[in-house]
């Protein structure tokens, strides 16, 4: 009965995660052919149990359900790895500079 992880994000027509899409909510589109992920949460003494991926699964079978063209994502570089776990390709260094810092972008056509 306690949330302990979650998968976020939006659904749109646009190819690549952009900054403004964490800003402004008028961007989704149910229609869209692309799976957005902004974020892969789990609170703390909940990691490592394997929780998040279990979400990640679940949001790649919800979009291939929905007939999306795939899921997009960007992570920072200690991350890469885990994406490419479940299929996820580096597309290279994101135009995002949400907070600040590096970040890649990651898709998993489908």
């Amino acid at each position: 009965g306690k949330l302990v992880s979650f998968v976020d994000g939006m659904v749109t027509d646009t190819p690549d995660l952009a900054d403004e899409m964490y800003e402004n909510a008028a961007l989704h589109d149910e229609n869209g052919a692309w799976q957005m992920i902004f974020g892969v949460n789990t609170i703390p003494e909940c990691r490592k149990k394997g929780y998040a991926g279990q979400l990640i699964r679940c949001a790649i079978e919800q979009a291939k359900k929905e007939g999306r063209k795939g899921l997009v994502l960007t992570c920072k570089d200690k991350l890469l790895h885990y994406y490419e776990d479940f299929g996820f390709v580096n597309e290279g260094v994101s135009k995002s500079v949400h907070g600040n810092v590096v970040w890649y972008q990651m898709r998993l056509m489908l």
